[in-house]
């Protein structure tokens, strides 16, 4: 099964939120970016997460960090390909100030994208 598959599986059998580590990167993120209305978290295989706040209208808001809990540097693979895609175990926008349903579909269809689910 193709890690995209495996990710669509779990993001549609659970809930996917942010963890007690990740929300005071979160809340860090949201208060130097004060458009953002979210912050989209991604968790790399390696242990490494990429997060970056993101806008009503679903543009960046923030840069793009990429950290390690309880790490003074990110892994090696990520300090080679600052996180591949290919190396994602789960993405999804944790939200301060959640949208509408159509705004919302609209933000993670631009931010994450859309696949088809078989």
């Amino acid at each position: 099964m193709s890690i995209k598959r495996q990710m669509q599986r779990q993001q549609k059998d659970k809930k996917l939120v942010a963890e007690t580590n990740e929300k005071a990167m979160i809340g860090g993120i949201l208060e130097g970016s004060p458009e953002g209305i979210g912050v989209v978290i991604i968790r790399l295989e390696c242990g490494c997460r990429k997060m970056a706040a993101v806008d009503e209208k679903g543009d960046p808001a923030s840069k793009v960090i990429i950290y390690r809990d309880s790490a003074l540097n990110i892994c090696d693979k990520c300090k080679k390909d600052n996180g591949a895609f290919v190396r994602v175990t789960e993405q999804f926008i944790h939200w301060d100030k959640e949208p509408d349903n159509a705004t919302k579909k609209m933000i993670i269809d631009k931010v994450i994208g859309t696949a088809p689910v078989h």
